[in-house]
Parts: structure tokens; C-alpha cells; sequence
């Protein structure tokens, strides 16, 4: 995964609110634009889509085609 890259959501691990999960039903692509540190040794990456922007595991994530 590189920062540009547009990406979909598979699947979330963590409890996430409700604004969040509602703008992902509309709109499951967006762009990653960051890197974030998560536990010491696991790096997420921020995704912008149109209204927000919030952090994903890799594995929560997929290339978009």
C-alpha cells in the first residue's frame, strides 16, 4: 500500500462510530494519504474519502480495481 493509492474497505476489526460507517455505505473507495503508528509495531494507514478522513489496519483494506 502506497500513499495516491485508492483503496476499498473489506473489512473493519474495531468498533468504529456511526458517522464513519455511514459515510463508508456510501462510498467504500478512497485515497490514502498517511501513515500512522498503531501499537509500536503495526503501521495503519489514513484514508480520505470525500467527507472524512480515519485510519485502517492493512488487512482491513484492498486495492481498488
Amino acid at each position: 500500500m502506497e500513499i495516491g493509492q485508492q483503496v476499498k474497505v473489506r473489512g473493519i476489526k474495531e468498533r468504529i462510530p456511526a458517522k464513519i460507517v455511514n459515510q463508508l455505505k456510501q462510498n467504500r473507495v478512497g485515497k490514502i494519504v498517511g501513515y500512522k503508528m498503531v501499537d509500536g509495531s503495526a503501521v495503519g494507514y489514513i484514508v480520505e474519502f470525500p467527507n472524512i478522513s480515519t485510519w485502517f489496519f492493512e488487512d482491513e483494506l484492498e486495492p481498488a480495481s
